[in-house]
Parts: structure tokens; C-alpha cells; sequence
């Protein structure tokens, strides 16, 4: 469910916790919400028209360059988790997203932000924001 407040953008996506990404005590390893918060960022991505694949279609990539998380609750096997992912509007040519993730009783179960940088199909930084990420910024109200 999308949602737009002034200078960010939101969208809730769920996932299922697999058995894979569970440690021997059943609850997720500490690395996979970092997955979690990139499934999230593709969803964001694909109801709001800038993913990975039309970053990739206008000439871009974008690597992220600082991931921070922050452990509240352990999620578990078979849990369905809720990932609030948060576009974070700022000037510089970059996307900032935050991240929430609730367990299956809505209690947050992690925190965190990523922040991405645009390189150009050389590999060159991008210092100022890409035409269609501007166009997509003006169209989104921001």
C-alpha cells in the first residue's frame, strides 16, 4: 500500500520468512535483513516506477554505499514479516530509503536506511541527480 507525505514516499510489502534464512535456533541470521530491505526497495521500486531495471533502461546503476540495521526482535520460520520501505527525499543525486520491519503481531522487529549513489554506464559517478530521476522526483510531488 503506497502512501506519499511531503518530502517522502512509502510502501508496505510482506515477505515470508523461508527456512533457509533461519539460523539452528529458528530465528532469521542477523545478515538476511539486509535482504529483506532490498525486497523491499524492489517492491517500492516496482510500484513507484524507479526500479533497479529502469534505473538500468536510463543509462544507471545504483550501489549502495552505507547500509546501517538495527535488531529490535527476532523474526522466525514461516513468520509473515511487513517491510515499510521509505523513500527519504534529499538533493543530492542519491536515494535514501528507511526501513521497518514488524513481525506478524506489527511489533518492529528491525530498523534501518540505506543510501545508494548513481554511477553512469562507465562506472563514473554521477554528482548531480540523473534527468530521469529528477522527472521521476517531480512527478512523485517531490
Amino acid at each position: 500500500m503506497p502512501s506519499n507525505n511531503n518530502n517522502e514516499i512509502s510502501f508496505t510489502s510482506e515477505i515470508r520468512v523461508r527456512f533457509t534464512e533461519t539460523d539452528p535456533l529458528g530465528i532469521v541470521w542477523h545478515g538476511n535483513y539486509i535482504q529483506y530491505f532490498e525486497d523491499g526497495r524492489e517492491a517500492f521500486g516496482r510500484e513507484h516506477g524507479i526500479s533497479y531495471l529502469e534505473q538500468k533502461a536510463n543509462g544507471y546503476t545504483s550501489p549502495i554505499v552505507r547500509s546501517t540495521c538495527e535488531h529490535k526482535l527476532p523474526l522466525r520460520y514461516g513468520d509473515v514479516a511487513t517491510i515499510k520501505t521509505t523513500f527519504i527525499d534529499s538533493p543530492a543525486a542519491k536515494l535514501i530509503f528507511r526501513y521497518r520491519i514488524f513481525d506478524p503481531k506489527g511489533r518492529v522487529a528491525c530498523l534501518g536506511e540505506t543510501i545508494q549513489v548513481f554511477l553512469n554506464d562507465e562506472g563514473e559517478l554521477s554528482l548531480t541527480q540523473p534527468e530521469f530521476f529528477a522527472k521521476w522526483k517531480q512527478k512523485m510531488g517531490l
